[in-house]
């Protein structure tokens, strides 16, 4: 039987979940999901703390957020609390960090 590591388990878990183009930000193309769509807000909350606190510091705009990158997509969250968290976005990128 293969083992499936945490980042794995993240991936897959990502790769699933439906996201919605965010077409009100034209000028910044990106994807979205929302907690309320999810099958389990627990799951969901695991998802950012885990982006969290694997992903990596980057500036966009002047502002510092947390990016996960896997899938051929990089991951955020606006860095609210995570109860308060209510958005996962992602953007594609290639090859980096990849499953």
């Amino acid at each position: 039987m293969r083992h499936i590591t945490p980042r794995q388990a993240i991936c897959m878990t990502l790769w699933k979940t439906p996201f919605t183009f965010a077409k009100t930000m034209p000028e910044s193309p990106h994807e979205w999901t929302q907690k309320k769509d999810w099958y389990s807000a627990q799951v969901f909350e695991e998802v950012v703390r885990y982006i969290r606190k694997y992903g990596v510091k980057e500036k966009f705009n002047g502002k510092t957020y947390v990016y996960f990158y896997g899938n051929n997509y990089k991951y955020w969250t606006l860095g609210n609390p995570i109860k308060k968290t209510t958005i996962i976005n992602r953007v594609a990128v290639e090859n980096k960090n990849n499953i």
